[in-house]
């Protein structure tokens, strides 16, 4: 494989521009939000397809619905390397969060000329990262490595639609999910390619950064009950305003987090009931996710937080409830595999920085099947989760090369290319 024939700036070109392809496709008009198996993933999915199909690529989907390409290797027996990111966004996302580690992966296998290796290649499109309709992340890698719970079909969304309904009305069958558990013996590993979501690498003026580790995080539900009441009649002093309560509560998680190094602490979703001008708030429920590199630290935090919650109802004399919705662990990143990484950033000329990642990634689920690393590309002035993010054409070709290249390593480390 002579990477020296390859026309890096035209793939990376296409990856982008496919990128906005998919991003026309959204649940509301004049801005992009995609979520979980929504009308507009069949869109997605017609698009990724043709991709796929001109490039020899077997198409499947599976019963969570993620789009699968096949590209054989060598033989029919050749074990898989699995490439790929999720399709599903956030609400007024921009186009490149997700979808821009499937067009890359095509790109990469554009970018093989039809040439064979030791090992066949699968693009995964996961079908859903970012827990926006269910409120949990992951169902589509959870799947794949074999770690989707049956209690998950139960979740519903704010239509009052359940996962499994949701599956159904895809056209797919949630009975069959254990199913697209991919076998571990006959996995070498994952890569994803995914913007960096911050500013790092554009304050350091790097095009790439390598992750050796993915943050744990912890989300919760946390909700103030008081007692509602008529804003013009009800006096100060007598009051049990929850919102007031919820508000001093978010100001200590912000100072709390400041005071711990390393430490995230967000309060992103809040819902005041019964939700009027002229009465005061007797419910409010909140969302709380908290993030650091250190899981005993992350847990600490967490513990803390709802102690000065308890605090803060106790003192307002509110109540106070709190449901923990997810929690992950923090999660290396392979050390093989991203040395690997690291030799081909090298090879083709590009520094090699390692950071820690601070949001969650597919590559972090799926390191209980296999293998898995990460890389990252510049985002301009750190956008991302952002209608107006974006990526640089010579950041998109700094990772192809960079991947291209380990592809090649990789297969000559598992036997001859065809």
């Amino acid at each position: 494989m002579n990477l020296s024939d390859v026309d890096f700036s035209e793939l990376a070109l296409e990856a982008l521009e496919r990128c906005r392809v998919l991003a026309r496709f959204s649940e509301e008009p004049g801005r992009l939000t995609r979520t979980f198996l929504s009308p507009p993933m069949r869109a997605v999915h017609e698009s990724l397809t043709g991709w796929m199909r001109e490039l020899g690529m077997a198409v499947r989907t599976d019963a969570v619905g993620n789009l699968i390409g096949h590209y054989p290797g060598h033989s029919p027996d050749a074990p898989l390397f699995l490439l790929g990111s999720h399709v599903d966004t956030v609400r007024d996302a921009g186009a490149y969060d997700g979808p821009l580690g499937v067009t890359l992966a095509l790109a990469l296998i554009k970018g093989l000329g039809g040439k064979r290796l030791p090992f066949a290649l699968e693009v995964i499109a996961f079908s859903e990262e970012e827990g926006v309709r269910f409120g949990v992340p992951f169902l589509g890698s959870k799947a794949v490595t074999g770690q989707f719970e049956p209690d998950l079909l139960r979740l519903k969304d704010a239509q009052g639609q359940t996962v499994e309904e949701a599956i159904r009305a895809f056209g797919l069958e949630p009975a069959h999910i254990p199913q697209a558990a991919y076998n571990p013996a006959q996995v070498k590993g994952f890569l994803e390619f995914h913007i960096e979501q911050g500013p790092v690498l554009e304050a350091l003026g790097y095009p790439l950064g390598l992750v050796e580790a993915i943050v744990g995080q912890s989300r919760l539900e946390v909700a103030f009950r008081g007692r509602a009441g008529h804003a013009g009649t009800t006096p100060m002093h007598l009051r049990r305003d929850a919102l007031a309560g919820a508000a001093e509560w978010m100001v200590l998680v912000e100072r709390e987090a400041r005071g711990e190094p390393g430490l995230v602490a967000t309060v992103g979703l809040i819902t005041a009931l019964p939700g009027a001008a002229n009465v005061i708030p007797g419910e409010v429920r909140m969302s709380l996710d908290v993030r650091h590199p250190y899981d005993e630290v992350r847990s600490l935090a967490v513990a803390n937080l709802v102690t000065r919650a308890q605090q803060v109802a106790q003192r307002r004399g509110l109540e106070l409830d709190y449901l923990t919705r997810y929690e992950q662990a923090a999660v290396p990143c392979d050390p093989e595999l991203s040395e690997m990484l690291a030799l081909s950033a090298q090879a083709q000329g590009y520094p090699v920085h390692q950071m820690v990642s601070g949001a969650g990634h597919d590559a972090m689920i799926m390191s209980a099947l296999c293998p898995s690393t990460l890389l990252f590309l510049r985002s301009p002035g750190g956008l991302s989760h952002h209608p107006e993010e974006s990526v640089w054409p010579q950041d998109a070709e700094a990772a192809l090369r960079v991947g291209l290249d380990f592809l090649q390593r990789l297969a000559s480390a598992s036997g001859p290319t065809h």
